[in-house]
């Protein structure tokens, strides 16, 4: 028997279970100068770039595994510089930290969508997709699911990434560092167009991404406790990677792949 899960379940209870959509109850805006707003009595949230400043927000609570739900549409037009980022963190030198990064583009051209996962302060593990729709249209939910089995990452409920608990196998995993949910709206002309051949056209500043529907479920009784991909949730990932992942650290020639890529 593992004896370390009932005392998850423990610490988990002494952490705020939550599970909420508005905004005036759930997040602070953490920075900006007023650039991030709440709007539509707790139900619209809205993060504003300019040449000045971006601006972000946090989660009130943090959580120890876990699934996030998050709407958002994403800057429109030229975005071309700009990154939304969507995460959740434990901050400090040795944190966890699991990824959505959506890297503007000019007019016309797909968002990158960016993932990420660290455990003990350690990254490196990347995949990149373009997505099947344009972000900038509406509003799209992009979900983590963090157990201590693994870690899912869907976009409209289509699995795009699975990163599994391989602790076994010596490799570290997220699962005693509480995270909160961080996101931000920030310039990163020197990297996220094209490598940072792109730059950032001031002129169509201020550039916008709104959020909608913010939920949190902690509870260990949910079902994302145990929640794994079934036969479909696996054509439906296999899809994914065959016809829109871009970049995967696996099959990175110039980089030493780490164990996991083995497995």
């Amino acid at each position: 028997m593992n004896i370390m899960l009932p005392l998850l379940v423990i610490l988990l209870s002494l952490l705020t279970v939550t599970t909420f959509a508005n905004f005036n109850n759930g997040v602070d805006i953490t920075w900006g100068g007023g650039r991030g707003k709440i709007a539509e009595g707790g139900e619209l949230l809205t993060l504003s770039l300019d040449k000045v400043s971006g601006s972000g927000f946090q989660s009130k609570s943090e959580y120890l595994f876990g699934r996030i739900d998050m709407k958002i549409k994403l800057v429109p037009g030229n975005s071309a510089g700009t990154v939304t980022a969507y995460y959740l963190s434990s901050l400090g030198p040795t944190h966890d930290e699991i990824d959505f990064e959506f890297l503007g583009n000019v007019s016309g051209e797909p968002y990158t969508l960016h993932t990420n996962v660290f455990s003990q302060g350690k990254g490196n593990r990347e995949q990149q997709f373009y997505l099947w729709f344009d972000p900038r249209m509406d509003f799209h939910n992009y979900t983590v699911v963090w157990n201590p089995q693994q870690i899912l990452f869907y976009v409209d409920g289509t699995p795009i990434r699975v990163f599994k608990n391989n602790e076994a196998h010596g490799i570290p995993y997220p699962k005693a560092q509480p995270m909160k949910l961080y996101s931000s709206l920030w310039a990163a002309e020197d990297w996220a167009t094209r490598g940072g051949l792109v730059k950032t056209d001031w002129s169509k500043a201020p550039f916008v991404a709104a959020y909608r529907g913010f939920s949190a479920d902690s509870s260990p009784k949910g079902s994302w406790w145990s929640q794994s991909l079934d036969a479909a949730g696996a054509q439906k990932l296999k899809w994914v990677h065959d016809n829109y992942m871009i970049y995967d650290y696996c099959k990175d020639s110039r980089r030493a792949p780490p164990p996991e890529c083995f497995l």
